[in-house]
């Protein structure tokens, strides 16, 4: 197994990009993880998503994001601690296969990056099908297409084209739901033109806080979780960084306001406006609702935009961390040694690697443009879920090797270690059970277990044989 070198801003180390990945280059500034970071946590799932989980949980849509949101900002918490102490494109499953085995980080490294090549597609289709809308006599497979070609170029060049685009995507994203809750706590307040403060009535009426009772918070927890997924890929791009222990210490540390302001504050803001009941929320989508609400001129363009936007930021940022994983596993011997060439200091064969299913995805909605986006997500639906039980075991295992062995590398450390690990670790079992209670989310959840146990079969059956040939040998 291939050590990671220190990188500590401590004890003499110096702050800078593990050999192990000394192929790729540290092209990402500052300026662009701080926005990876800032940007990550806003995505489609929070603009068109939530209206879902509003549907469900009436103004308890707020209680379930914040619920989601501590347990998210506790795995950030834990990831951050072991990717400041060893970055690496592979963050976890590098974390994984030093804590607890070779299979394990062959699972945890090869199931995100299904997650993320189905998140690609996912994505493409998503913008295609705004594309359509606004010109009707063109096909979604074209959008498809173009938009791959586009992205998967952008990725093959160098990775500061990558930093770049998620830089403006992300200031773009960040101005929008800035402008958005500005506005919101305005009208609230009374304050903006033609308003009236609506004071707690949408909060209280129309059946209460929880008028689904426990059941429709559930719901909404679940819908919410899956909002936040994607964060992660601010730990692989912090190895790329010209301060990689920085940037993760700093991008951990405000996880808390991000989530905070972004999702629990909008959330508050949309169901305080208005009725939950109010059937704009799911036609239009939350926010497209709220600006109407506020007789926001041409609010579902400006929205359309800014969820185009989102969409094509993910997607832009999936095939970045789906061709970095997959770059460190065959690095580790746990992938087709020809995909390891870098070229100019980017993985450039596991970019097209990674970007394959997106390709492959304009036949798919070029067949099924009804019906593929369904069920590509149904693939993945459980996935965010299973990469964070494995960041929670494997953290719960390093942190007492990295207190024996080097603890000046500990710049970032979890909470009150290990309660709340455990906390964290009991708190996504919890929720892949309330999985298990919807028809929907438990076909997502067999669909993922079943990729789970396939992947986890194959690095535990590989694992056995490179042991018998070094005994061997």
């Amino acid at each position: 197994m291939t050590g990671i070198p220190a990188a500590s801003t401590s004890a003499g180390a110096t702050d800078q990009p593990p050999a192990t990945d000394s192929g790729l280059s540290n092209g990402l500034k500052q300026r662009h993880l701080s926005m990876i970071a800032l940007g990550g946590v806003i995505g489609a799932g929070l603009f068109v998503g939530s209206g879902a989980g509003i549907a469900a949980a009436g103004p308890g849509i707020v209680l379930a994001y914040a619920v989601s949101g501590l347990l998210v900002m506790l795995v950030m918490r834990m990831l951050g601690e072991m990717a400041a102490a060893n970055p690496a494109s592979g963050t976890f499953s590098v974390h994984a296969e030093r804590a607890i085995g070779p299979w394990a980080g062959f699972t945890a490294g090869w199931m995100f990056w299904v997650e993320l090549c189905v998140g690609i597609a996912v994505e493409a289709i998503g913008a295609a099908a705004i594309m359509v809308r606004w010109f009707p006599a063109t096909h979604s497979w074209m959008w498809v297409l173009l938009f791959m070609a586009l992205f998967c170029g952008t990725n093959l060049a160098a990775v500061s084209n990558f930093g770049e685009f998620e830089f403006w995507f992300a200031t773009l994203k960040v101005a929008a739901i800035g402008i958005f809750l500005v506005l919101g706590v305005l009208a609230i307040m009374g304050l903006l033109p033609g308003t009236s403060a609506p004071g707690a009535s949408n909060l209280t009426g129309h059946g209460g806080f929880l008028p689904n009772g426990t059941n429709g918070l559930e719901a909404g927890l679940l819908a919410s979780v899956f909002a936040y997924g994607g964060l992660e890929t601010v730990t692989i791009a912090a190895a790329e960084s010209e301060h990689p222990v920085k940037g993760v210490s700093k991008a951990v540390r405000t996880a808390m306001w991000r989530i905070a302001l972004f999702y629990v504050g909008s959330m508050l803001v949309v169901v305080t406006l208005i009725p939950w009941t109010e059937k704009s929320l799911g036609t239009d989508g939350p926010y497209v609702a709220v600006l109407k609400h506020l007789d926001i001129p041409a609010a579902g363009e400006i929205m359309n935009v800014v969820v185009l936007i989102a969409l094509l930021s993910a997607m832009n940022a999936n095939i970045y961390g789906a061709s970095r994983m997959s770059h460190s596993l065959v690095m580790r011997g746990e992938g087709p040694r020809f995909l390891a060439k870098v070229s100019g200091g980017v993985p450039r064969r596991t970019v097209l690697a990674s970007s394959a299913f997106g390709f492959f995805a304009v036949l798919l909605s070029y067949w099924w443009p009804d019906t593929v986006f369904k069920w590509l997500l149904y693939m993945t639906g459980a996935a965010v879920l299973a990469v964070w039980a494995f960041i929670a075991a494997t953290q719960l295992r390093m942190r007492r090797k990295l207190e024996r062995e080097t603890p000046e590398k500990l710049v970032v450390r979890m909470w009150a270690f290990p309660a709340l690990s455990w906390v964290t670790l009991a708190g996504i079992l919890c929720v892949l059970g309330l999985m298990l209670r919807e028809n929907d989310t438990r076909v997502q959840l067999y669909a993922t277990a079943g990729l789970v146990a396939v992947l986890a079969v194959v690095g535990y059956l590989r694992q056995r044989v490179l042991a018998g040939r070094a005994q061997h040998g």
